[in-house]
């Protein structure tokens, strides 16, 4: 058995991973990982004052030993900064996948081993089981809804040697009705939805607090001017809502194709797949990063775009100065560079990159 530090978020999925190792005979504690505080959050959303309520109450249930630890200032430089970065620099961003890698299993595993545990438990739906060579490997949760291996995809090797998903073997109504049957009071709690460090805020009000509004022209794909944009970080590829451009064409709306930081211009086109720059079949990744053995030279393998997309086989060639072509089997919509694309060899996950640059 080991002794394991739990993430405890004060939802009900790492509440049940908690439950989920002591019942398996490990030694467990719980800690909530404080990473952001409503005097530094000028819109004052943030619920991390009653989700430690609720983590502590559901550690009191389960008699484990509970704490608060305090991440603030390493949560801010690398994964709030990174953040913003981006986001100035006309890139997307996704730091729920740098936070697991720079905070979850970076900071806050460092702290567990110090202080003599094994490893770290969260409440994520993915499986780690054996893969070649015997190594833990990552695989897609059971419940196909609700897999959460995509946000993973840029651990290293000695992060998953340490890490434990006891719930990713559940459904997520299986994982409710444990919560319900052990009386913890995360329960029924609903789903945090959107970035984790921002609450219910929307991330363009978010963005407004920190990044300056940089108006510019909105411009076709014929180069005519249609209207004006209120700063290129308020808007993602693919985006159809918010442009406030009545389309010419009422049956077809208009989407972001590309974002031109050099000339600060918005470029639009129709949502339509014979929209040049919509859809994509290549691109180049960077920052690989392989979650088990290093990515061969060349391989067949399957890549997921964004979270909640399907699967895709790709064909990759490493190059030599350390990023990677990938070319689609089938064309990709609005692929974003900043996003992480996730590496797959069927379920198991081998491993993730940025995107550099789509063509």
């Amino acid at each position: 058995m080991a002794r394991i530090l739990v993430a405890m978020s004060g939802g009900v999925d790492s509440s049940v991973a908690a439950l989920l190792l002591r019942e398996q005979g490990h030694e467990v504690e719980g800690a909530y990982m404080k990473n952001w505080m409503a005097e530094w959050d000028p819109l004052g959303q943030c619920p991390w004052e009653k989700d430690v309520a609720d983590a502590r109450s559901v550690a009191e249930k389960l008699g484990i030993p509970f704490r608060v630890v305090n991440l603030i200032e390493d949560y801010r430089e690398r994964v709030v900064d990174y953040l913003l970065k981006g986001y100035a620099e006309g890139v997307t961003p996704n730091p729920d996948v740098y936070c697991n890698r720079e905070i979850k299993f970076g900071v806050f595993l460092d702290l567990a081993r110090r202080e003599g545990f094994d490893g770290m438990g969260t409440g994520h739906y993915a499986r780690i089981a054996g893969g070649p060579d015997a190594a833990r490997c990552i695989y897609e949760g059971a419940d196909p809804g609700k897999d959460q291996s995509y946000f993973l995809a840029m651990l290293r090797p000695e992060q998953i040697t340490r890490a434990w998903f006891p719930v990713g073997d559940l459904l997520k109504s299986e994982v409710r009705a444990k919560a319900e049957a052990a009386g913890l009071v995360t329960a029924g709690k609903k789903d945090s939805q959107g970035i984790c460090f921002i609450g219910k805020v929307r991330m363009q009000d978010f963005l407004k607090e920190y990044l300056p509004e940089n108006p510019g022209p909105i411009v076709d794909l014929a180069g005519r001017v249609l209207g004006q944009h209120r700063g290129l970080h308020n808007y993602t590829l693919g985006q159809r809502r918010g442009i406030c451009v009545p389309s010419a064409e009422p049956e077809t709306a208009y989407v972001v194709i590309e974002k031109r930081t050099a000339t600060n211009e918005l470029i639009i086109g129709y949502d339509r797949p014979d929209t040049e720059g919509l859809y994509a079949s290549r691109a180049i990744l960077s920052n690989l990063s392989a979650a088990g053995p290093e990515l061969p030279a060349q391989a067949r393998i399957e890549a997921r775009p964004r979270y909640r997309a399907p699967r895709v086989a790709i064909d990759l060639t490493r190059r030599d100065d350390g990023t990677a072509e990938i070319v689609f089997a089938a064309p990709q919509r609005a692929l974003a560079p900043g996003q992480i694309c996730a590496l797959y060899e069927g379920s198991r996950l081998l491993g993730g990159a940025v995107f550099a640059e789509i063509g």
